[in-house]
């Protein structure tokens, strides 16, 4: 038994060794979330201080790391749901699938159709763990018939924390934007030093390499990926190739120096829930103080002298004189010349930031400020609703960051707004990719998604679709929080 106390509420939570193979249960919890489905609560504009959100995402939390701690030698795979039976990629998936699970791995997936209940039927056939952690989605999402265990959640979030936590190895097969999302996250953690270095293999190479030659491009020409990052990440065409490069993995024992590692030992939750659970609910405080905030994104890999640099310091001050305020990761590079314009300004300057071992990286220019000890945390505070989001040319860190909110607005559990993608030729790449490959040649997602986003070359340009900010909200008192005063003092 495991008890919270908050926000003079008391709840108690049970845990107990439920039989997670009771599918019957798990389609009919997601029959009654199709009918009211909360997936889309920690990403709407809302009062955050309703404290029985905070217990349900803890419960799944509590409920997922406790599930996930009963796996042995898993591996994730990842890909679209619109794959039929008949397409090559879903029949390599479930060779692959199928090679593993004789192999003795555990195979995870989002329990849906196409390459998942692929990967998962695969494993199934061959006698092995086959895993699904699905959701509820307004469309194409249900469990396939082909896991033998598998957890339901309310919350995108959640799942998506479950998705992406630590495996022996992560392949992906092409997708939409849900795909991209979990391929850049699972690189990001790996680089950021968040989830161990494991293999990370692309299926597809007709698919994959125009991105990787994008991120070649345009991201290792600003210096925020290495070519030497880039050169770890495998591509492949068979199941046989993928299946050579994976069938040696096996566990290893967590990192405990590291963030993201297991929750759940001897069947006991870790004191690191309530770590959790406390910087949600101080997350969620932090977002209800914002008004009219424009989220503001990109590599902390710029040089002062750069014109990427100049042109953030002055999106930041137009911002505030447009009567927003700015939020950014709270670094340097882009997210530092954002705030040092709206700072200047005398406007709000928001940073949302990363504490890593007790090592504080926040730029001097912030009128408040919240620091994370967890990725996923912050990350569902960063990218909670704005009234638009601004993207400069960035990393691995970037780009997972927009195609989750990408995701979010595809799959509606963000209400649309502006997507923002500055300097065309740094992002037309990645545009031809989406629109040549994605939509056209594999159909994984559909024309109107790629119109989602717009490509500027301006700050004019992006005020021009931001508009102006209510009048009421352009007044504002510059106050620098405690914390970041005291830490700016030293």
């Amino acid at each position: 038994m495991v008890r919270v106390v908050c926000c003079k509420l008391e709840i108690v939570f049970l845990i107990t060794n439920n039989n997670y193979r009771m599918k019957k249960a798990d389609i009919q919890k997601m029959e009654s979330q199709s009918r009211q489905s909360f997936t889309y609560a920690t990403h709407d504009i809302q009062d955050y201080r309703q404290s029985w959100r905070i217990f349900r995402i803890m419960a799944e939390f509590v409920e997922g790391y406790s599930f996930l701690s009963t796996l042995k030698n898993e591996i994730t795979i990842f890909g679209s749901a619109r794959f039929s039976q008949d397409d090559p990629y879903y029949i390599i998936a479930r060779e692959l699938g199928k090679m593993l699970g004789e192999k003795g791995h555990t195979i995870i997936t989002g329990g849906g159709p196409g390459i998942m209940e692929a990967a998962n039927r695969g494993a199934h056939d061959a006698g092995a763990e086959s895993v699904g952690l699905n959701i509820q989605l307004p469309f194409e999402q249900i469990l396939n018939a082909h896991t033998t265990k598998s957890a339901s959640f309310n919350y995108f979030f959640t799942r998506k924390v479950m998705l992406t936590s630590p495996a022996t190895a992560f392949v992906c097969f092409p997708g939409g934007f849900g795909t991209m999302d979990e391929f850049f996250e699972v690189v990001d953690l790996c680089e950021l030093g968040m989830m161990q270095s494991v293999p990370i293999v692309l299926v597809g190479s007709s698919y994959w390499n125009p991105l990787l030659e994008f991120l070649r491009k345009s991201c290792c020409a600003t210096g925020s990926i290495t070519e030497e990052q880039i050169d770890k990440i495998h591509v492949v065409d068979t199941a046989e190739e993928a299946y050579i490069l994976l069938q040696d993995v096996e566990d290893r024992p967590h990192d405990p120096n590291m963030v993201l590692h297991q929750f759940s030992q001897d069947g006991n939750i870790e004191w690191k829930v309530f770590r959790i659970m406390a910087e949600l609910v101080e997350g969620f405080e932090f977002l209800v103080n914002m008004k009219e905030d424009i989220t503001v994104l990109g590599t902390k890999h710029i040089p002062k002298d750069s014109h990427y640099y100049s042109d953030a310091e002055k999106l930041g001050k137009q911002l505030v004189d447009h009567g927003f305020s700015v939020v950014t990761g709270g670094k340097y590079g882009i997210a530092e010349a954002v705030n040092k314009g709206a700072y200047e300004a005398g406007g709000a300057s928001y940073g949302l930031g990363m504490d890593v071992g007790g090592h504080r990286e926040l730029n001097p220019y912030l009128t408040q400020s919240m620091l994370f000890r967890f990725a996923f945390t912050r990350k569902l505070i960063v990218t909670a609703p704005s009234k638009g989001f601004v993207f400069f040319p960035g990393g691995f860190g970037t780009l997972h960051q927009l195609f989750e909110v990408l995701t979010l607005i595809q799959t509606k559990k963000m209400a649309k707004r502006p997507i923002i993608l500055y300097d065309r030729e740094f992002w037309q790449p990645l545009h031809e990719f989406i629109k040549t490959t994605m939509v056209h040649d594999v159909g994984t997602v559909s024309d109107e998604d790629d119109e989602l986003y717009q490509i500027v070359d301006s700050v004019e340009a992006i005020h021009k679709i931001l508009g102006e900010a209510p009048e009421e909200s352009k007044q504002f008192t510059m106050h620098w929080d405690d914390e970041t005063a005291a830490h700016y003092k030293q």
